[in-house]
């Protein structure tokens, strides 16, 4: 008796029309914030290669809203091995109780060039990053997405910019509908040149 329901159960879960009742179309998701954003035009992964030094972030996440007096200034260098197909390595250093750290991530290209995923290793968020603006030499302003909350970082090769890049960076804040005193300009001091091997953090690693 026991069996002959298992077998009614899964034929209604396995043929729900047989009762002549068209299937139900599975509402479509609704899009994510970051697909709107447009990738920098003939975005070129060579040019965009290197060291940047972190300017700034607009952002309304509330780590940064209790933290913000304790940013330091950080740096990412985007790797040039061109041999990782659709992978983006980029190594972040900065400093954790006065230590310098590296943290290594590895993004994976999406769908179109410019946009890349990143999954954190013993959580499964998924981290979306776009390279929405760049001229290669001074500037990029990048945005993240995770759990459909958008932030904007702006980055430079060096530790200044010129007024009008500030002013193109919070244009696009603006945009977002993020207020100006969610905007976090980072220490222009005490940047990370180097770190020993007991204090890098490899999160690209398998």
């Amino acid at each position: 008796m026991r069996s002959a329901v298992g077998i009614l159960f899964l034929t209604l879960f396995q043929f729900p029309n047989s009762q002549g009742q068209s299937p139900r179309r599975p509402p479509k998701p609704p899009e994510s914030p970051i697909e709107k954003i447009k990738v920098q035009d003939n975005f070129n992964l060579n040019q965009f290669a290197g060291k940047w030094f972190l300017i700034g972030v607009a952002s309304e996440c509330n780590y940064l809203k209790e933290h913000n007096f304790q940013l330091e200034g950080t740096t990412i260098v985007v790797s040039q091995d061109l041999t990782l197909e659709k992978k983006l390595p980029i190594s972040t250093f900065r400093k954790l109780d006065g230590i310098c750290w590296e943290i290594k991530q590895e993004y994976k290209q999406d769908k179109v060039l410019g946009r890349f995923l990143l999954t954190v290793r013993g959580y499964g968020h998924k981290l979306n990053m776009v390279v929405a603006n760049t001229d290669y030499s001074s500037y990029a302003i990048l945005y993240y997405q995770k759990q459909r909350t958008v932030s904007i970082k702006l980055y430079a090769r060096s530790v200044t910019v010129n007024d009008d890049v500030i002013t193109k960076y919070e244009n696009r804040v603006r945009e977002l509908n993020i207020g100006e005193d969610f905007i976090y300009y980072f220490p222009k001091y005490g940047f990370c040149d180097s770190v020993d091997q007991f204090h890098i953090l490899n999160e690209a690693a398998n």
